[in-house]
């Protein structure tokens, strides 16, 4: 391998054989200070964790000991009791301890070699072990002045107490232990040592360097088996024994740091195509001018081409481009804070986007009373796009970008055609009532309804004229078949004055509401104030289906519940027509419901809504009376404990009244707080 280097000859060449030993290190002591001739007391090993300890005897009668400081600390370890065992029986320190650690874990590199008769015998190392002085005694000298201590302490105290007194016991059971918990508990220090005391010793017999056994052992170092042709030439070439030698390092594998959600890499980003760029930049900025995209970008990139990727990833507002709703809330996807459907969250995210294009700036109430989604929600969409401003509501995070709109009139143009297409899904007319899932009743005037009406009669006067000349026909026909006489029926006619003209009060107005009732020709009229009521089978289908899934819902919650559903519903889907709060009553009284006449205090805080209570009355169940004795209790108490509630269960059901039925109705109908439980949505805020 050397042949070429000059300054490295070969000299000897030797044969080196292979074999195993386990050697021991003193690293507190000199080489020239050995423990080969010191008395060894006992030894003893715990294979599995490589540990070691040896107990050497030290001379007492060297002019360098202190005897008086080896009684000390005898006394203090092994105490003055006979009974317990002692760790130095002459009552004084004359031995010591030695501990062993490991100096390394990878020991693939390290072998004892013999140099015997021109052969070289090697021998790979099971461990390498470090000896160290112990200082456990010192740990139970400690151990006994703190016992001492205590016996003291309470020999004190029971001399003037005749009788033990009688102390409370608490009882805690200890809760079922997380995967979390458990794996913490396995790598703490205190479980390692527990693992590691629970390896049984096992006690050896210590032999001399100079003792035959040694002398034995010591031959197993040589190679036995001389004969054999592998043992005496190497089959590896130069090359592949240099490598078992100085095996190459391993590279470590450098793991790319995971960074934060919202923090983005240039690097990583200048590697992605240019629409990828372009849709990662606005996912992350959100709202972004159109000469501030460009800087982000690699010098010398097409703005043109730059053009072409922002329009399919982000709309025109203010001159400033806001990315699409569809690109921040994927198909399939829902609302982290309220689970609300990413179609929906889309629509009234879109909403915001369109009213900040006429608009500087937004009232979050408002946008929420249109878009009817939760506030966690709305407050998202304002902070992608506005900040708020003391007293003026939410502000668009950016000034109006008027050169890019100078710049590029063809792209302005086509987003003002986008944003009228989109004006016209969210227009706020009675028309668009229905088919907007976040629009709310618009009140108009008497004098709007009145011109309504007559706009409606000048269309209809010439349909409704032919519609009574047929029917007009047809009872004339019908009483001529008939045969007999019958009196002419007169209609009165009453005389219109030029200046008013006929109201037609036969059809419904549009959308069935101008005030945000129903009309009168819907059925289940309301007798008191002339409202109507009209149950629709899908009404009824929603409100069934919530109550059994809830048990128990204020009006509050109800309505909150329906405006989430019918955000839900895509754009157009106008089965429920326009429910009122009477309406939305009387389908849960007529939905196997009942109302619970909670008795709220007169302190309480709760809307006139949340004092509304309705529970699920019969669903044909056997668990319908367990529900009815809770929803009585509560009528007569605004807050019960939970005893009072079993107790009554008991007397109305008798004894197969269980602790889990119990749990079952409290889960499904009340809530807890401070020890007393409540009905759903009565919980005081």
């Amino acid at each position: 391998m050397a042949s070429g280097d000059d300054d490295d000859p070969i000299i000897q060449e030797v044969d080196s054989l292979l074999k195993k030993p386990f050697p021991l290190q003193y690293p507190v002591r000199p080489a020239s200070m050995s423990y080969d001739n010191v008395t060894h007391l006992a030894a003893r090993i715990k294979p599995k964790q490589q540990k070691v300890e040896l107990e050497v005897a030290m001379d007492t009668m060297s002019p360098n000991y202190c005897r008086s400081k080896g009684e000390q600390i005898a006394l203090n370890v092994d105490g003055t009791s006979s009974e317990d065992p002692s760790v130095y029986s002459t009552k004084m320190m004359d031995k010591q301890a030695f501990s062993s650690i490991q100096a390394t874990t990878n020991t693939s590199r390290y072998a004892a070699a013999v140099f015997h008769k021109g052969e070289l015998h090697l021998t790979p190392l099971q461990g390498i072990l470090q000896m160290r002085p112990s200082f456990t005694y010192l740990d139970k000298a400690d151990t006994k002045h703190r016992e001492r201590e205590a016996a003291n302490e309470a020999g004190d105290s029971s001399q003037d107490e005749a009788e033990d007194d009688v102390k409370q016991v608490t009882v805690r059971f200890s809760r079922p232990e997380s995967e979390q918990a458990r794996q913490r508990r396995i790598q703490s220090y205190e479980f390692l040592q527990k693992k590691q005391a629970e390896e049984p010793w096992v006690h050896l017999h210590y032999h001399g360097v100079k003792d035959g056994r040694s002398e034995h052992e010591r031959q197993y170092l040589y190679c036995q088996a001389m004969d054999t042709a592998e043992n005496t030439e190497l089959v590896k070439t130069p090359r592949e024994y240099l490598s078992m030698l100085m095996p190459p390092l391993a590279e470590e594998k450098v793991t790319k740091p995971v960074g934060p959600s919202n923090v983005l890499s240039m690097a990583q980003l200048r590697m992605l195509p240019l629409g990828e760029q372009v849709k990662t930049l606005m996912k992350n900025v959100k709202v972004m001018p159109f000469a501030n995209l460009m800087g982000l970008l690699a010098s010398g990139t097409d703005s043109t081409a730059v053009l072409r990727c922002i329009q399919q990833v982000a709309l025109l507002v203010q001159g400033n481009w806001v990315v699409k709703s569809d690109v921040l809330y994927p198909k399939n996807t829902c609302s982290s804070h309220s689970g609300v459907p990413a179609e929906v969250l889309c629509r009234g995210r879109d909403f915001v986007m369109w009213r900040f294009t006429s608009e500087r700036t937004l009232m979050r109430k408002e946008v929420t009373a249109i878009i009817k989604l939760p506030p966690e929600d709305v407050k998202d969409f304002l902070e992608q796009m506005s900040v708020p401003r003391l007293n003026r509501g939410w502000e668009f995070l950016l000034p109006t970008d008027h050169d890019f709109v100078r710049k590029h009139p063809d792209v302005a143009q086509r987003q003002h055609m986008l944003w009228l297409g989109i004006q016209s899904k969210y227009d706020m007319t009675s028309q668009n009532m229905t088919l907007n899932p976040w629009a709310i009743p618009v009140h108009i005037s008497g004098d709007q309804r009145v011109k309504s009406a007559r706009e409606n009669a000048r269309e209809n006067q010439s349909v409704m004229q032919r519609e009574l000349d047929a029917r007009r026909l047809k009872a004339s026909r019908n009483t001529g078949s008939s045969g007999e006489s019958a009196a002419p029926v007169q209609v009165k006619q009453e005389p219109v004055s030029d200046s008013e003209e006929p109201m037609d009060t036969s059809g419904p107005l549009t959308n069935g509401s101008i005030n945000g009732y129903p009309n009168s020709t819907s059925p289940a009229s309301d007798p008191h104030n002339g409202h109507a009521h009209a149950f629709t089978p899908e009404l009824q289908d929603f409100v069934r289906s919530t109550f059994r899934k809830h048990y128990v819902l204020c009006l509050s919650e109800v309505k909150r519940l329906f405006n989430l559903h019918l955000a839900s519903l895509p754009t157009g889907h106008s089965v429920y027509g326009h429910v009122t709060d009477r309406m939305l009553q009387d389908t849960i009284l007529q939905s196997q419901c009942k109302q619970i006449l909670v008795p709220f205090p007169p302190q309480s805080s709760a809307a006139a809504d949340e004092q509304k209570v309705f529970g699920l009355w019969e669903s044909g169940e056997t668990f319908d009376k367990h529900r009815q004795v809770l929803f009585e209790i509560f009528m007569k108490n605004y807050r019960v404990r939970r005893n009072v509630i079993q107790t009554r269960l008991t007397q109305e059901l008798g004894d197969a009244v269980t602790k889990t039925d119990v749990d079952r109705l409290l889960k499904e109908c009340c809530m807890s707080l401070g020890g007393m439980w409540y009905l759903k949505g009565t919980v005081p805020s």
